[in-house]
């Protein structure tokens, strides 16, 4: 039976941290043990959104953002200091056993192994903790070992594996009891490209496998182009943008790129007035490459394609995160101006539809 309601939705989810703060130096610090002055951090201001059971999508946003919190509150971890949220029909902060047992969080800075045994003892260990039949935990645990391709790994010490190794069994671990909600903060951060490349095969083959519902943070684009077609962006705390990835490029960037490859002598290039036709970024023998206004890219390429003889035509949207980098600064020029962000284009946020958080 499909579930009829949002694997995960937050509506006007907010948290506002107090924290202490004084100046530098040896008496300011004496000071503050008489009077501590305190001030109020937004680190999340009313976010709102949904995620339907089976999507994966991105979380982006610039370092302080707000991301680890939100998934912090989604997680149970952290209580809001306003608005609401559930996660499978519960308040997560409630921390059910009946949510607990189907959610993980994964965060790639954080370490769970048992730093001086092998991986299938932690396993072990977070099967008791689940209660997980035996015969289950076995068929799971094998099932993922050969879906990671770590079967060689499992009996060292974790103290002996690599950082891409431990975060293997950091997965595996995660997902003994085969969640159906997936927070994923960072999980690729300091890996090089082959094991981000695996990481992300194994997040694409699981979420296809169980249909769990995957939120990842990430700053590395290639994770979020290769796995969500949906992305949620935010910064200092507001929602920016909530929808399709392909989306992101029409609106927030005003432009497109052509690449031109002449049919002829290189020396051809030098001889085109290619100021005519739009912005030169790059030249490389045959091939120019020019940037025009994204309204105007079709009109641009009839006429490169008619007055110029031309052997190879492109035309293609800025590199993704360059865009994500456009959305940021138009995040920062809001924050700036102390709008409400009104003056930044973004789509209308889907409501949440009401659910039981029984």
């Amino acid at each position: 039976m499909i579930d009829p309601h949002p694997a995960v939705w937050a509506r006007d989810l907010a948290k506002t941290f107090r924290v202490p703060e004084r100046e530098a130096g040896v008496l300011a610090a004496v000071k503050s043990l008489v009077h501590r002055r305190m001030k109020d951090v937004a680190a999340v201001k009313g976010v709102t959104f949904r995620l339907e059971p089976g999507e994966v999508v991105g979380f982006l946003g610039p370092n302080g953002a707000g991301k680890t919190t939100t998934l912090k509150m989604l997680a149970g971890l952290l209580h809001p200091t306003a608005g609401q949220a559930a996660v499978l029909g519960h308040v997560p902060w409630k921390r059910e056993r009946a949510l607990l047992s189907r959610i993980t969080l994964v965060m790639g800075n954080r370490n769970q192994m048992q730093w001086d045994l092998p991986a299938l003892d932690s396993f072990a260990l977070n099967a008791a903790i689940y209660r997980l039949p035996p015969a289950e935990f076995a068929r799971t645990r094998d099932e993922l070992i050969d879906l990671m391709g770590v079967g060689e790994l499992v009996t060292k010490p974790v103290r002996n594996l690599s950082l891409g190794e431990r975060m293997k069994m950091e997965f595996i671990a995660s997902l003994l009891h085969r969640p159906q909600v997936l927070f994923l903060d960072e999980p690729t951060i300091g890996l090089d490209v082959t094991a981000q490349r695996t990481l992300r095969q194994f997040v694409a083959e699981y979420n296809r496998r169980t249909g769990a519902t995957v939120l990842l943070t990430s700053h590395y684009m290639a994770d979020v182009t290769a796995l969500c077609r949906r992305v949620i962006v935010i910064h200092h705390g507001s929602l920016l943008y909530d929808g399709d990835l392909a989306g992101l490029g029409e609106q927030f960037a005003a432009y497109k790129t052509l690449g031109v490859t002449l049919d002829g002598a290189d020396g051809a290039v030098a001889g085109v007035d290619w100021a005519a036709f739009g912005e030169v970024v790059a030249t490389d023998g045959a091939k120019v490459t020019i940037q025009v206004p994204r309204a105007s890219a079709s009109a641009v390429a009839a006429r490169v394609l008619s007055e110029l003889q031309v052997a190879d035509l492109t035309i293609e949207d800025p590199p993704i995160d360059e865009v994500i980098a456009r959305v940021f600064a138009a995040g920062a020029a809001t924050a700036a101006a102390g709008t409400d962000g009104d003056d930044v284009a973004t789509p209308s946020v889907v409501e949440p539809a009401a659910t039981s958080t029984a």
